[in-house]
């Protein structure tokens, strides 16, 4: 098993809401459906078992019409602090581990989020294919849904 550091992928954020309503946009279905996946994609929730061992799945709809599957399986779950969970976007990306860490800052919330990889290279492979493009897109709709939220 490589160095984490290099098979990890991250981006960190501060949110401008408070941590109890980032952490329910990212557990509870009516929210996740408003901003997971990038501009352009809507998103319906298949399964969504919020508990450790718990699965999920999401079908993101591409503007060709074609459905985007993810899913996983939720490994931990620490309340307003930490989500870690399995996961594969087929067929693009399969077998990362997601982390989301919250961290609360007066109002706002600290936001870190790591894309775990099995080997160097996968990492590599997946920030050349646009990892940041592509999710740096999804928490912007986050950051847009929190802001309607909070005004």
């Amino acid at each position: 098993m490589s160095d984490l550091n290099n098979r990890t992928l991250t981006i960190e954020k501060t949110f401008d809401a408070p941590i109890e309503l980032v952490w329910e946009a990212w557990t509870q279905p009516e929210h996740i459906t408003q901003w997971w996946g990038p501009k352009g994609m809507k998103t319906r929730i298949i399964e969504h078992n919020f508990v450790e061992g718990g699965a999920w799945e999401y079908a993101m709809t591409m503007p060709d019409g074609k459905d985007f599957i993810a899913d996983g399986v939720y490994i931990e779950i620490i309340k307003l602090q930490k989500i870690r969970t399995s996961a594969n976007f087929k067929p693009m990306t399969e077998g990362v581990e997601l982390q989301v860490l919250l961290k609360k800052i007066g109002d706002k919330t600290q936001f870190t989020f790591h894309v775990i990889h099995e080997t160097e290279e996968y990492c590599r492979q997946q920030e050349q294919m646009g990892f940041y493009n592509g999710w740096g897109s999804t928490f912007e709709r986050l950051t847009s849904y929190l802001q309607e939220k909070v005004s």
